[in-house]
Formats: C-alpha cells, structure tokens, sequence
C-alpha cells in the first residue's frame, strides 16, 4: 500500500537522502511540497512545532529526522537492506555525514557564485527571506568560515577518495548503506552549486561513485496536497506500537517536551507514549490532524519535563 507520505521541497539536501532511498527500495510513495521558509502551518499541525525538512508521515504517525525515518523504512520494507550486517560502523559514517559533513557544504556551497544555480536566479527578496528564516533556526551554532569550510570538504573529499581506492562499488564495499545516502545528499547538494561544483573534479572515484548512487533515482512519487495528508491523520483509527520502557527516566503518561540539541531546536510539547534507547515518541492533539503521535530519534535530541 502507498502509505508514506514524505514532506519535502526539491532543494532540500536531507529530502534528497530520503528520496534515494524511496528510489533505492523501489517504494511508491506520496510527495507533499512543504514551504521552504516560515509560515508552515499545516507541517507545524503534524509536528507540533519541529520544521525541519523533511519529515515522513504514515497515517497519523510523524517521523522526524531522517536517521529515523531511514530506520522506518527499513523496517517496513526490509529489502534491499539499508543497514547490512556487514556494515556495523555504517551508522556512524552517516552520523558524521548528516553533521560535520553536512556544515561544512553548507558554507561551501552558499557562495555568491552558487546562489543564482541553487535558487535558480532568485528575486533578492527571496534570499533575504531565506537568511531571515534560518538565522534564527542556527542561532547559537558555530558556523565556519568559507575558507575553513574550503579547506575541510577538501580533506574529506580526499578521505572519501581514499575509502574508495580500491575499486569498490559504495562506501563499504558491494552494497550500498546507510552511510552512502547520508553523504550522497551533502555531495548531491555541491553539484547543485553551480561553478563550486568543480571541487569534486580532483577525486574521480567520488564523482563516480555519486552518480552511482544518483542512479537509484526516487522511486514512484504521487503528489499530495498538505489538506490531503491532513485529513489521512485526522482519519487515521490506529497508531504504530509504542511502549515506555523502564529505567529511562520518564513514565508514560508525562508531559514532556522535546527538542533537537543541534539546530532547529523548537521543542515540541506532548505526552510521552513511547520511549527506547532508539526513540521517543510524543502523543498530542491537533484540531485538524487530529491525535498524532510524533517520534524523534532518541540520539540528538533531548527530553524534558513540562513543569
């Protein structure tokens, strides 16, 4: 059943990583073209508040950050696998690509010389909106200079090119994983920038193996309007299983807040329903989503008692 509903926009680098991995498990799926900039508020009515993008939806159950969602798919639709045995620091790899690899391409890639292949030309009133958005969604991270950036991409760009040296097809050998998509996405956002797109020429052997991975595509995609994935949680009858587990220091039934410890850190408010050393998943109401039940990662995020 065509059950995944993930809200994206196409520029977004994590929408990307889940795209591809849509593509790679040969998965249909429904697309909701979210805002790129505040108001949100038919994401904010599923959420509860977090506003990164994307997010995955399957009836009235939201799935927040993509180290998640990733894991949701996998179990869902469990071949080809995402996480092969074989590839037991996979998860590290891609923990490191979604954050350090990550904030070094972003200063990188946003360059005067970039913006106009990023944005495609856009009006000077959109980039001022767009830097008035997210200043405050980074507000108190430690950005890099562009010629700290410079000199970092290129020492990872070469570390990369060494993993690969020895001929092999994806990051860990045969197979593709999860480390692959998750620094296929930041790489797949250099190649959007236009003329900085060149610091990939020095490593053939990452330019091949990204158009690799660029082959696995999107899968089957059915556009969706944002009313539509609301009325599919409002008229959803059931959630997915979830349980408090003991000696986590919360107890079901608690009002709790949750945030990101990174960026974007937005807490949303709700009652604890589920809790794991891989989760945490918040119970709360909309008057147009009706009864969602919202998961977060349990890594990179941090609960705290409504007091």
């Amino acid at each position: 059943m065509n059950d995944l509903i993930l809200h994206h926009y196409a520029g977004s680098p994590f929408s990307e990583k889940i795209r591809l991995i849509l593509g790679f498990k040969g998965l249909a799926w429904q697309s909701v073209n979210v805002p790129v900039v505040m108001p949100k508020p038919d994401v904010v009515a599923l959420t509860g508040g977090y506003r990164k993008t994307p997010f995955l939806q399957i009836g009235a159950d939201v799935y927040c950050d993509t180290a998640l969602m990733a894991r949701v798919i996998d179990q869902r639709h469990p071949l080809p696998p995402l996480f092969p045995a074989d590839q037991p620091l996979a998860p590290t790899l891609a923990q490191w690509a979604d954050s350090t690899l990550f904030w070094t391409v972003v200063p990188y890639v946003m360059q005067p010389a970039s913006a106009a292949a990023i944005f495609n030309n856009p009006p000077p009133e959109m980039m001022k909106a767009f830097a008035a958005d997210r200043g405050p969604f980074t507000a108190g991270m430690t950005r890099q200079t562009v010629a700290d950036a410079t000199v970092a991409l290129k020492a990872y760009l070469a570390r990369l090119a060494a993993q690969l040296s020895d001929g092999r097809a994806f990051l860990f050998g045969t197979a593709p994983g999860i480390a692959d998509f998750s620094v296929a996405h930041c790489l797949w956002f250099i190649r959007l920038a236009g003329p900085m797109a060149a610091v990939l020429d020095a490593h053939p052997a990452v330019s091949t193996w990204l158009d690799r991975m660029l082959v696995f595509g999107h899968g089957q995609k059915a556009k969706l309007s944002s009313a539509d994935a609301l009325a599919i949680a409002a008229a959803a009858t059931a959630h997915a299983p979830v349980g408090v587990e003991p000696g986590l220091g919360f107890s079901a039934g608690t009002a709790v807040t949750v945030a990101a410890t990174d960026y974007g850190s937005d807490p949303v408010a709700g009652t604890l329903v589920g809790l794991s050393a891989d989760e945490v998943v918040l119970r709360r109401n909309d008057e147009r989503a009706g009864t969602v039940h919202v998961h977060f990662p349990r890594l990179g995020f941090q609960i705290k008692e409504q007091r």
